[in-house]
C-alpha cells in the first residue's frame, strides 16, 4: 500500500525570514491525521533567508538530522559544536537528556534550503550527542547510499533508533530497487526532481508512506534526488 502526501497539502508558513512545509504537525500546524509515521515525527522543508535563522533554543529526547540542499546552515549548540553544514553533508543531533543550539545563514545573499528530520528515540534521556558526515555525491548515483543507520553501517550517521535514512540520484528515465524486509516500512521524499515510485506519481517535495510492499521501485522521470527512510 503506498499512501502519497502532496507537497502543497503540507503545513505552510512564510515568515518572510522562513519559508517552511511542514509535513506533519509542528508547532502552529496541527493535523490529526498527520501526527507522524512509525518513529518519524517531523519532516521539515525550509527555505531560510540571508543573514537570518534560528535562536538558541532546546530539545530533548529527539533525534534530529538536518541535511541541506543548497546555501550553508551555521550550527551551534550547547556541547561546544560549531559547524557549518553544506550541500552532501548531514548531521545528527541526538538531544537526550537536554541540548541547546541554534541554525544560521551565514551567506550575505544566498538563501539555505534544507530538511529537518525528527525521528523519536528508541529509549529517553540518553546523553546528548552529535555527528556530521560529507557523503560524496558519487555513491549516490543510481544506486542507495546510507547516510543514517542504527549501527552506523558503511560510515553513516548513527542513530538511536531502528530505522535507516539512504538517498538516491537517478537521471532520467533510471531506475532504481531498494528491497523492503517483512514488517518494515518506508517513506520516500523526492528532494529534487519526479518519478514514478511503485506506479504513482510524485512530484518535487512530495512524500510517500509505503506500507505491506515487498520492494520499492523507483523511475526517475526527470533528473531527481530522493531520500528514503527504511522504519520498524
Amino acid at each position: 500500500m503506498i499512501q502519497i502526501r502532496k507537497a502543497a497539502e503540507r503545513g505552510h508558513f512564510d515568515h518572510g525570514w522562513l519559508d517552511t512545509y511542514h509535513t506533519f504537525s509542528f508547532g502552529d500546524y496541527h493535523d490529526p491525521a498527520h501526527m507522524s509515521f512509525r518513529s518519524l515525527r517531523v519532516m521539515n522543508e525550509d527555505r531560510v533567508a540571508p543573514g537570518q535563522g534560528f535562536g538558541m533554543h532546546s530539545h530533548r529526547d529527539m533525534e534530529i538530522v538536518t541535511y541541506v540542499l543548497s546555501g550553508a546552515l551555521e550550527h551551534r549548540d550547547s556541547m561546544g559544536n560549531g559547524e557549518i553544514l553544506r550541500p552532501g553533508e548531514f548531521q545528527r543531533m541526538s538531544a537526550g537528556t537536554g541540548i541547546m543550539h541554534s541554525e544560521f545563514n551565514p551567506a550575505d545573499s544566498e538563501p539555505v534550503h534544507l530538511y529537518q528530520i525528527w525521528l523519536l528515540p528508541e529509549r529517553k534521556s540518553m546523553t546528548p550527542s552529535y555527528e556530521q558526515k560529507v557523503f560524496p555525491a558519487s555513491g549516490r548515483e543510481g544506486r542507495w547510499q546510507w547516510v543514517a543507520s542504527r549501527n552506523g553501517r558503511d560510515g553513516s550517521l548513527t542513530l538511536h533508533q531502528d530505522a535507516g535514512i539512504l538517498l538516491t540520484t537517478l537521471g532520467t528515465g533510471e531506475q532504481t530497487r531498494y528491497p523492503l524486509a517483512p514488517g518494515r516500512r518506508a517513506w520516500l521524499q523526492v528532494l529534487r526532481g519526479s518519478a514514478e515510485v511503485n506506479g504513482q506519481a510524485l512530484e518535487v517535495s512530495d512524500g510517500a508512506a509505503l506500507s505491506d510492499e515487498t520492494e520499492i521501485v523507483v523511475k526517475s522521470t526527470a533528473d531527481s534526488e530522493f531520500m528514503l527512510f527504511d522504519l520498524a
